[in-house]
């Protein structure tokens, strides 16, 4: 979900989208060349001085998809404050089905988007351990700690195989990163990926180890981001497209007002098999096609509601893995201690106060102090964990070689060009 998943992914970068360009800032520039003594330009080249060459502009972060992360996570901390709220109000329990119909695929699908990239290479597996599975330790040891002392429950188990609350998306993420080669090898990723989570949908011995039942189904999602180009990006931001999400989120929430009392949410979960929610074999695969439509849907309307400008929340999107895995302890060291049994939060303008209080404390959790304080956790560097890269090593000569080839050679035309400057004042004078 957050680049860098640092997106809740590690953050990622990528090419800026050229789409409406009406409400998004054209994040080409000029490349700077050196121009030696005698090149070609205008006014006499002997008489302008040799340049350093600039470096090359870095690749700018997509305001577009670090907007989408921000949103995203905003939707995931609501989701969560709602939960112990819902059970009073059937628009809120729509309200919440309609949002967990969406939420978590659209991370996923921009996580997935996001690692295109990986191909198992020791760097790229540095930043998968360093970036995901040090959180997961870090933060499935914190969480069940910190329900020990704040719920006063000394018996709360700490266990690596279980992901708690939160951490099943770090442990998912690192799972599916890892097999990407594989789904970028095999012809046809998607309806694979499909088959895959419709057989663990009537799969229930596949247990909680892990969290597994949930990697497998929402696996579509992360595939499917796989398969997607910066085009289709643009293809769903398209004005059409932003008009029809209107009428098609109105439509979503009538139909899951009307499925409240007629439907297990627990299918929006994607972490138990047909048979532990009480329904027969065959509505296992049939519900993940079915759900897997529906998300896919309204993600699509989620992501063309979306501003591609640069918006106040934009750098936000950099945090999110931050908001994400730092905001269950308000939810739950609320929840702990009784806050959400105030009757008053269970009124409507409770809900909006809550879920207000909720979207700012998120916000905060992705701004960059907080990103500097929890960096140690959340991005360690780790060095020293690991070994030299021969490969790595190798190039880094080759570069730092480059370099000082590069930076005599500039330095030979400043004296060919100050030698020429001094001849040709001397023959001035004579």
């Amino acid at each position: 979900m957050f680049h860098a998943a640092s997106s809740l992914v590690p953050s990622s970068r990528s090419p800026q989208n050229q789409n409406d360009q009406h409400d998004q800032h054209d994040g080409r520039q000029d490349d700077h060349h050196d121009r030696a003594p005698g090149g070609s330009g205008s006014g006499r080249p002997e008489d302008r001085p040799a340049e350093r060459p600039s470096p090359r502009p870095g690749a700018q972060r997509d305001a577009f998809f670090d907007n989408a992360k921000y949103l995203a996570i905003v939707l995931v901390a609501l989701g969560h404050a709602w939960e112990p709220l819902k059970g009073d109000s059937r628009a809120l329990q729509a309200a919440y089905m309609l949002v967990y119909t969406f939420h978590m695929p659209a991370f996923i699908v921009i996580s997935g988007f996001f690692s295109r990239s990986f191909d198992g290479s020791p760097e790229r597996l540095k930043r998968l351990i360093t970036g995901v599975a040090v959180p997961y330790v870090v933060f499935e040891t914190a969480y069940p700690v910190f329900r020990r002392y704040v719920d006063h429950l000394p018996t709360q188990d700490i266990s690596l195989l279980d992901p708690w609350y939160l951490t099943w998306f770090l442990c998912a993420l690192f799972i599916w990163r890892l097999t990407t080669p594989v789904w970028k090898l095999v012809r046809h990723p998607l309806p694979l990926a499909l088959g895959v989570a419709m057989l663990a949908s009537v799969t229930p011995a596949i247990g909680d180890d892990l969290d597994l039942q949930r990697v497998l189904q929402f696996l579509p999602f992360f595939v499917l981001g796989l398969c997607l180009e910066p085009r289709h990006f643009r293809l769903v931001r398209r004005r059409s497209v932003r008009i029809a999400a209107v009428p098609v989120f109105a439509l979503a929430l009538a139909f899951t007002w009307w499925a409240v009392p007629r439907m297990n949410g627990g299918w929006l979960y994607h972490r138990d098999s047909a048979q532990e929610l009480g329904a027969p074999w065959w509505a296992g695969p049939v519900m993940q096609l079915a759900l897997f439509g529906c998300s896919l849907l309204l993600t699509v309307c989620f992501f063309s509601w979306v501003p591609g400008r640069t918006m106040w929340f934009t750098a936000l999107g950099a945090g999110t893995l931050y908001g994400y895995l730092l905001h269950g302890f308000l939810i739950k060291g609320a929840d702990y201690r009784g806050v959400f049994d105030q009757p008053a939060l269970h009124r409507p303008l409770g809900v909006v106060a809550v879920s207000i209080a909720v979207a700012v404390a998120v916000t905060l959790l992705c701004t960059p102090p907080v990103r500097r304080v929890f960096r140690f956790v959340m991005e360690p560097k780790m060095a020293w964990a690991f070994k030299p890269d021969a490969a790595e090593l190798a190039r880094e000569r080759a570069r730092r070689q480059s370099g000082q080839d590069q930076q005599e050679q500039w330095q030979g035309r400043t004296r060919e060009a100050e030698a020429e400057r001094r001849e040709r004042v001397g023959v001035q004078e004579r």
